[in-house]
Parts: C-alpha cells; structure tokens; sequence
C-alpha cells in the first residue's frame, strides 16, 4: 500500500530553466523547487525537496526545537543536503571560516562582508552535508541537491543580496553558532551503496540501491517517505519516478533495479 504525495512545483528568481528532462516538462519556466505535500500538513515531521539553483540562495539560521517551540513553531529545523549535480564553481556554505561574536555576525549581516566569513566548500555530486540546527548556511548555484529536513516553515535569514526579502537578524543571531561546523555525518556517497546516512536525533535517512541490502530496510519503522533518485524504482509494484514521492510502511514493498537508487526516509 502507497499514498503518492502530491508533488508542488516553485518558481524562484535563482532556479533554473534547463531542469533535466526527467522530472518532466516545466515550459522553460524557471523552477527552483520541487517538495512534497504530506497530507498530515504541519504535523508530518519530515520534508523531503529538490533544489535546482543557477546563483547564491539568501545566508540562513534555523532554530533548534527548543528555540522554535518558544517563538510558536511546533519544532525547530535541522537538514541535510546530497548533491545530484554540480557545476564547475558549485559550492555549499555551512557554518563560518572563523570564530567570531554575534555581535560581529550582526554587523557583518548588515554590511554584507558575512558573504566572505563563509566558508564556502567546493562541492561536487555526491557529496552530503548535514546541518545541524544554528549552523549559518547558504547553498550556492550550479546545483541540484535533494534536501531532507524537519518540516517546519521557520527560516531566519541573515543575508540575501539585495533580493527584496525580509531579514531576519535578531533571531539568526540569537540561534547562530558562531564559527566553524564539521559534522560527523558529512561524507561523500557512493551512489551505488546501500547506507545509512542519518540515525537520528530527529529523523534516520538512508540510501537504498539495487539490489538493496535488506538489513537496511529491516532499520526502517513507520511512516515511510521514499523518493527516487532515478529511474528503475517501484513500491508495491507500482513504478515511482524521479520527481515523484510516496508514503508506505512495508519497507519490504520496495523494489531497485540494479544501478538505480532512492532515499528513503523515516521519523525518529
């Protein structure tokens, strides 16, 4: 049994018009986002989205779950990125290439020389980064990334050349970790491996490929979200393309021709 979340389809100034064909035909449109509407709307802990970017998205804070719950929001956000494609200058910021005071990010956010405090990574595909909740982030263009985060709407920004957006920075400031971030869960991902990539605090995250490892699957409990990464996937015999997304709780009904792969991702 699968429930196919309904796919939503986002314009942005900095997406993309030469979308690969096989997330289908978007009539030279520039997409920067496809997500997945869970029909549990807010209360579904988990998002899953693809990003498609042709320049700097805004330097962005999310709070933790205490800090998120005292401003109204039901939990704070951390994310993870895997990178699908990548340019030749593509890069992803996380966290700063100094330690510095909230004082001076503060300042630095207002003058616009936090661009060059961070520490902005060259970044290739296959490659993933975990952001745990306070890191200063942006992502850069060139890139397809598939992002899995905490599904809550609550983005502090700090920092978004000039673009006409609100900023956010007694809040970004307040949650920020001010300096550098290295997680543990930062790797680069054989796309031909079965492996977990996240056990938690907030949700598990792995990589399913064919043929799949089943003591992977044997790891997965719940609410299922599972989300190719290319063709040759089918739940419960019915085929999930690239694009697409679907909820299940047998992880058994998943099926991976040999080559393909997908995500597949669970609360904690």
């Amino acid at each position: 049994m699968l429930t196919r979340l309904e796919t939503i389809i986002v314009e942005k100034p900095w997406g993309r018009i030469d979308i690969p064909g096989a997330f289908g035909d978007f009539g030279g449109r520039r997409i920067g986002e496809i997500w997945f509407s869970n029909p549990a709307g807010d209360d579904a802990p988990v998002m899953v989205k693809f990003l498609f970017t042709s320049e700097r998205l805004s330097i962005q804070v999310h709070p933790g779950d205490e800090a998120a719950q005292a401003a109204g929001f039901p939990r704070g956000k951390e994310e993870c990125w895997l990178v699908l494609s990548a340019g030749r200058d593509a890069e992803l910021g996380v966290g700063l290439n100094v330690e510095t005071t909230r004082e001076a990010i503060h300042d630095a956010a207002l003058d616009g020389s936090i661009v060059d405090m961070i520490d902005w990574r060259p970044s290739k595909e296959n490659d993933f980064v975990y952001n745990p909740a306070g890191t200063i982030h942006a992502i850069g263009g060139g890139l397809t990334v598939v992002e899995v985060q905490q599904n809550v709407d609550c983005t502090y920004r700090l920092y978004d050349y000039g673009r006409p957006r609100e900023l956010h920075l007694d809040e970004a400031v307040k949650v920020s970790h001010p300096g550098a971030v290295h997680d543990p869960r930062d790797t680069v991902v054989d796309p031909h491996a079965n492996r977990m990539l996240v056990r938690g605090p907030h949700f598990h995250l792995a990589q399913l490929a064919g043929p799949i490892d089943a003591s992977v699957l044997e790891q997965a409990t719940g609410e299922l979200t599972f989300v190719p990464l290319s063709a040759g996937c089918r739940v419960a015999d019915e085929s999930v393309a690239l694009g697409e997304a679907v909820l299940l709780t047998d992880p058994q009904s998943i099926e991976i021709d040999d080559g393909s792969r997908a995500l597949l991702t669970w609360p904690a």
